[in-house]
């Protein structure tokens, strides 16, 4: 008599139904991405999705890569600029920004910070990206420090100071 054997869980299997909805909207996303799409073979295009728990416990999907978009007639292509995989951490003291930009020089990078929001540009030959973050609070662009290494861009920025909101009680008669 042999034992049953044991279902093998699927990594998949935290996101619940929720995957099956997701991935459906992965393909839908795919397909309407290159749909009548003029690509050039020559040329190499990135396309990709990241999928993540968020702290509200859900999944969420982040686009990455080559976007695609409309030319003046109105048929689609895959633009040359890439937008960059991001993960962006929203600490008590400060916020910190994770990009990957492969293959360029930190020379290149063009790093904007403002209070609510940073903004990525690198146009060298060969690589174009591009990426304008919201960031999760306000924060303030003078403590901006940012390092790159093997790709990978890290941006750390100081968050301004929570107002705290003084009041009063109000006696109701």
């Amino acid at each position: 008599m042999s034992m049953p054997r044991k279902r093998r869980r699927s990594p998949f299997d935290l996101f619940g139904d929720d995957f099956e909805r997701m991935f459906e909207e992965m393909e839908k996303m795919m397909e309407e991405a290159f749909q009548s799409t003029s690509i050039d073979m020559e040329q190499p295009f990135v396309r990709g999705f990241s999928v993540r728990v968020g702290p509200d416990g859900k999944p969420h999907i982040q686009e990455f890569g080559n976007r695609p978009l409309r030319a003046p007639s109105g048929e689609s292509q895959i633009s040359e600029e890439r937008e960059p995989l991001t993960d962006v951490i929203e600490g008590d003291k400060i916020v910190a920004v994770t990009v990957e930009i492969p293959g360029v020089d930190k020379e290149n990078i063009d790093l904007e910070v403002m209070e609510d929001s940073l903004e990525i540009n690198v146009d060298c030959q060969g690589r174009k990206y591009h990426k304008l973050l919201d960031l999760p609070c306000r924060v303030n662009p003078s403590t901006t420090k940012a390092t790159y290494k093997n790709g990978v861009l890290d941006v750390e920025i100081q968050r301004k100071d929570k107002k705290t909101r003084k009041g009063f009680k109000v006696d109701i008669t």
